[in-house]
């Protein structure tokens, strides 16, 4: 009878590939506000209150852009199962997504950090099953 439990090695391989889709999708996402302050897109980082419904719409969109793409990534370094290991990186969003709401409740449009909450797992969901897909021939 074989064992099928993970092995230390394949625990270690399934921890790295959320870890390493969650640093892309941080390191993308702070990236990216970084770059529109500097460019005068975002108004000052001392002054988020100033943040308007269009420029929060722009936020969200390359934010669940980078979801997607830290499933994708995930589900492409995980040793098996996939779409389990990008759902994983969905509930780690989820929590992160949910503190943010908490800490940053009242400084800006509610709408935001709730959108963030209820996105964060079906767009690493999304990640993994296009993982999975094979690359179409041009």
């Amino acid at each position: 009878m074989t064992d099928s439990r993970p092995g230390p090695r394949r625990l270690g391989r399934s921890i790295v590939a959320v870890l390493v889709g969650f640093i892309a999708v941080v390191v993308l996402s702070i990236g990216t506000d970084v770059l529109l302050h500097a460019v005068g897109v975002y108004p000052p980082m001392d002054q988020p209150g100033r943040f308007t419904t269009p420029l929060l719409l722009i936020a969200t969109v390359y934010r669940l852009a980078y979801a997607v793409l830290g499933g994708y990534i995930t589900a492409r370094l995980a040793p098996d199962r996939p779409v389990g290991h990008a759902l994983a990186l969905g509930v780690v969003g989820l929590l992160v997504s949910v503190v943010g709401a908490v800490v940053t409740w009242g400084v800006s449009h509610a709408w935001y950090p709730l959108a963030l909450v209820v996105t964060a797992v079906p767009s690493s969901w999304l990640g993994g099953v296009l993982s999975r897909r094979p690359p179409s021939a041009s």
